[in-house]
């Protein structure tokens, strides 16, 4: 199901502020509630909202972040993905395209946690190379 205008609209002011009252997004879009609320749980039911999420200020997040870039062995994925399941700083992990075939986005709470983490996935059987980035300051964030 393709999505419109207002769709479109209801999905930016729930980007905005997922919390806002459904009177509140009716105004906004100069419909009536129940119009509103049925729209919502469309957008739910079709998965264009997958979910709602709760997002920490910086003063709750692990204090170092990094990006991890990693290459590959041909055929290795499946066991370097399930050793980097099993890191609990690794948060996030995306396929890429270009040098590198992975990138890893890692948290810790201190310099050797994270020295650590990365070390564990350097040595991951089936890693050819890794380069990582410290985050030093976030200068825009839209999630």
């Amino acid at each position: 199901m393709q999505n419109d205008d207002i769709d479109l609209k209801l999905i930016t002011l729930l980007r905005e502020n997922a919390r806002r009252p459904v009177a509140d997004l009716a105004r906004q879009l100069g419909l009536a509630r129940t119009t509103v609320q049925a729209r919502i749980e469309r957008l739910e039911s079709s998965g264009t909202i997958a979910g709602y999420t709760l997002r920490s200020s910086a003063a709750t997040r692990p204090p170092l972040q990094a990006t991890v870039l990693i290459s590959i062995e041909p055929r290795t994925g499946p066991e370097v993905l399930a050793r980097l399941r099993s890191l609990p700083g690794v948060q996030v992990v995306h396929t890429t395209s270009g040098r590198f075939d992975l990138l890893a986005q890692v948290v810790a709470q201190t310099t050797s946690e994270l020295d650590e983490t990365i070390d564990r996935i350097g040595e991951a059987r089936g890693v050819k190379s890794s380069e990582s980035l410290i985050h030093l300051a976030t200068k825009l964030d839209r999630t």
